[in-house]
């Protein structure tokens, strides 16, 4: 009788523990947190129309010294991958001074760069350029990595305090991201207190992206959503020279075709209908006109591209984001940014370097080697495809020049 009346009494004390548990592993919440992230995932629109393998962390480093890198900062290593996931930043906003902690973990991706100090950068080890080679090399012969991720254990927010944020160049685009209300954060590191208006990182992966684009021979864009989630909005961009043009494109559509835009625009009326793009998706005014600032020179550089909002759903299931205590509110906008190998294009670049017009080449910068490998790719006359393969070598000469000397 004492044994079943022991057993009944621990067993409604377990029953009446398992809130106390329940809630101790549920992270808690701070009603008086939001926090806001923007960030792009930029791609190649290969032979076939989707994301194509190219090699997104060629050229030099655009970001101030300060910002902490996976590789040594002088690696300029031949990952491939589809994607290069583009700063990334998480504000953050509260009316009085907390703590918390934030993880990220990135999909078949690798996260590269990063400010201020994490706590843990995951895979670890890779720090020595040997390691990361060794790294990269599995990758490319994989084609697939398992995913990383990144932790920050303790950002403390300083509401009501101005920071004094490290500065280096003042042009460097890095900056433009600070231009909002965000609360001030701070962490410590071994070295001293770290500030800065954001978390900030960067990385590139392997993933397929929710859109693909087709050109046909009349050379109309053909756009096609390739999830079940609805693209909330897309924008068609062409340069050249200085001479600018876009298209607002209704993504509701299995299959939207677009005529190329007309070169007739400017840069304040692309700026405002960028910037309404983004408030719609939740951003606040400040953080949309940090974000187009950032991007100004990257997005609308010379060539063809598509823009598009990235679904929500889709950006949460290959960067799922952990924060404790957990905002009120959580909005994501992250920009999908298509790279269009267009007929366009293909004579630009065909010309440039049969003049060896270096100038408009530089134009193309990271895509000008994907841009050719494409064209390669899908050009059937053998001459014609073995110029064009004399072309990629110089590329690579020289873009193997340009790496040693940063």
């Amino acid at each position: 009788m004492k044994s079943r009346l022991l057993a009944c009494t621990v067993l409604a004390l377990s029953v009446a523990a398992l809130p106390l548990l329940f809630h101790a592993q549920t992270p808690s919440s701070d009603p008086a947190l939001t926090a806001h992230e923007w960030g792009t995932f930029t791609s190649i629109a290969g032979q076939d129309g989707r994301a194509a393998d190219w090699l997104p962390l060629t050229g030099s480093t655009d970001l101030p010294a300060f910002v902490e890198h996976f590789q040594t900062p002088n690696f300029k290593g031949g990952v491939r991958g589809t994607v290069r996931m583009e700063t990334p930043v998480l504000y953050f906003y509260t009316n009085h001074t907390t703590t918390l902690s934030v993880h990220v973990s990135f999909a078949q991706g690798l996260i590269t760069e990063w400010y201020p100090h994490a706590n843990s950068v995951e895979p670890a080890g890779l720090q020595t350029q040997a390691r990361l080679a060794a790294y990269y090399n599995d990758w490319n012969r994989r084609q697939k990595q398992p995913d990383s991720s990144i932790s920050w254990d303790s950002v403390t927010l300083e509401s009501g305090t101005s920071a004094t944020l490290l500065r280096e160049d003042s042009t460097n685009h890095y900056y433009a991201a600070r231009q909002t209300s965000s609360t001030p954060l701070r962490i410590k590191t071994q070295t001293g207190d770290q500030t800065e208006k954001f978390l900030f990182y960067r990385g590139v992966a392997s993933f397929s992206v929710p859109m693909s684009v087709k050109l046909t021979h009349s050379e109309k864009i053909v756009a096609q959503n390739l999830t079940t989630q609805e693209i909330p909005a897309m924008l068609l961009f062409e340069r050249r020279g200085d001479m600018i043009g876009f298209r607002i494109a209704d993504a509701s559509g299995a299959q939207p075709t677009l005529d190329p835009p007309e070169l007739n625009a400017n840069m304040g009326s692309l700026r405002q209908a960028v910037e309404d793009m983004l408030i719609a998706q939740g951003l606040y005014q400040d953080e949309a006109q940090a974000m187009f600032e950032t991007w100004r020179d990257s997005w609308f550089e010379e060539g063809s591209r598509l823009l598009y909002i990235v679904p929500r759903q889709f950006v949460d299931s290959v960067l799922p984001l952990s924060i404790n205590p957990a905002p009120a509110q959580t909005v994501r906008v992250f920009v999908g940014r298509l790279e269009l190998v267009t007929p366009a294009t293909q004579r630009a670049v065909e010309q440039a370097f049969a003049t060896h017009d270096h100038a408009t080449l530089s134009r193309y910068n990271r895509f000008l080697i994907p841009i050719l490998e494409s064209m390669i790719a899908g050009e059937k006359n053998s001459a014609k495809k073995a110029q064009l393969s004399e072309y990629l070598n110089d590329a690579y000469d020289t873009q193997i020049s340009l790496n040693s000397l940063n």
